[in-house]
């Protein structure tokens, strides 16, 4: 058996299973197997059951280069930062975040429940499955780990410890290249499909008043440490079942503005919108999961804001957040920020070198073609008119005018 403690190694899987009765995570006589089924573009994970009594736990490696390209050294303090916002967020937000069962600093490693019973949001929308559920199981996430973690709620002094604490910057560099810089320009790393490059160019990338709001932007989210984010927050990081939700990967984790989480949510299920419009061939079933979708994208926002007064108004205890007009104010920077996040996620996704299948699934060129070109024209307009969409309907609204224009535009 090897030795786990003394210096780090990338695991294989009979590794993971040495490591897993090395730990004492299964009695001595369990018959083990395991799986590496990361799927990500960051980190190595492990499945692990004892096919005696089925019993299974996840183990995630963090390695030091990024799976998606060794271009991107990262420390693996990444997985450090991962289970103490775990644990963190499964104080705040009970029952929406695995459990966390160790943390290994030697091994960059980090122990948690497997959420095999449930299937990752993404493939399930793929499959165009619904969660009426989700709506309401996402907000009261975001509410408690957000608003909770500000200081709106946190002493000052606690919560500034906590920012160092989540301090991440090998991450956050990721963000804010493949987020906030690339998109924006022709830079060699982005990988734009080719029958979308020409309106890239042209509606992107020769926007001057657009790239100038993307630097407003980013340096916003470099200095603006409002509330501890999950980071990353697409629908590849939940798991989910018709009436479950579990939030996963907050590597990413660090402090920031707090509609960087919403934004990406929403932004994520445009996607699952666009996919939907061009993949499902029976207009009836089609409709009513465009329909599911503009119900859920409306719901993340108007759900999201009352739960939002309502915590503040029972939790709030800085002095001067109980001023009259105060709570509006902060309510409304947070929703800006969604909106430009889920537009700045919208184009990034298309433009940048991270993709998402919802869109490279799309078969046919044209309706590819167009699928992005909904996605950039949203993008654009949640960015620029970021300062007047405050509702759902608002965001629906961008949304349906974008499907319009490519529509003209084809």
């Amino acid at each position: 058996m090897k030795d786990f403690t003394v210096d780090y190694f990338t695991m294989t899987e009979q590794d993971a299973m040495e490591y897993a009765k090395a730990i004492n995570l299964f009695p001595e006589d369990a018959e083990l197997t395991c799986k590496e089924i990361g799927d990500g573009n960051l980190n190595y994970v492990f499945k692990i059951v004892n096919i005696k009594n089925h019993q299974s736990i996840i183990i995630k490696q963090a390695g030091p280069v990024a799976r998606i390209s060794d271009e991107f050294k990262l420390s693996p303090d990444r997985n450090r930062i991962e289970s103490e916002i775990l644990g963190l967020q499964y104080k705040l937000a009970p029952g929406f975040v695995p459990k966390v069962y160790n943390y290994d600093p030697i091994m960059n490693c980090t122990v948690m429940d497997d959420l095999s019973n449930h299937e990752i949001m993404r493939t399930a929308l793929l499959k165009h499955k619904k969660f009426p559920l989700f709506a309401d199981h996402i907000t009261t996430f975001l509410v408690n780990t957000l608003l909770l973690t500000s200081d709106v709620v946190v002493e000052h002094k606690e919560k500034k410890e906590l920012v160092k604490q989540f301090i991440n910057p090998e991450l956050c560099e990721i963000t804010e290249d493949l987020v906030y810089t690339e998109p924006f320009y022709d830079c060699p790393r982005n990988e734009v499909f080719e029958g979308s490059k020409e309106f890239v160019k042209e509606v992107i990338w020769n926007d001057k008043k657009l790239v100038l709001e993307s630097a407003k932007l980013k340096f916003e989210f470099m200095t603006n440490a409002q509330s501890l984010l999950h980071g990353d927050l697409h629908t590849g990081s939940i798991f989910i079942k018709k009436d479950s939700t579990k939030v996963i990967d907050p590597e990413f984790a660090f402090y920031g503005p707090a509609g960087y989480d919403i934004g990406n949510v929403i932004a994520n299920l445009i996607f699952a919108y666009a996919n939907g419009k061009f993949t499902i061939e029976d207009k009836e079933t089609r409709d009513d999961y465009i329909n599911y979708l503009i119900t859920t994208i409306k719901d993340v926002i108007n759900l999201f804001t009352v739960k939002f007064n309502k915590t503040w108004d029972e939790k709030a205890t800085e002095r001067v957040a109980r001023y009259e007009g105060f709570k509006e104010y902060y309510l409304d920077t947070i929703l800006r920020d969604t909106a430009a996040v889920a537009g700045l996620e919208l184009l990034r996704r298309i433009i940048g070198l991270a993709k998402v299948k919802d869109i490279t699934s799309i078969q046919e060129r044209e309706a590819r073609i167009r699928a992005e070109k909904i996605c950039l024209t949203a993008g654009k307009t949640f960015i620029l008119s970021r300062q007047s969409i405050k509702t759902g309907a608002d965001f629906i609204n961008v949304i349906q005018s974008a499907e319009l224009s490519s529509v003209k535009g084809a």
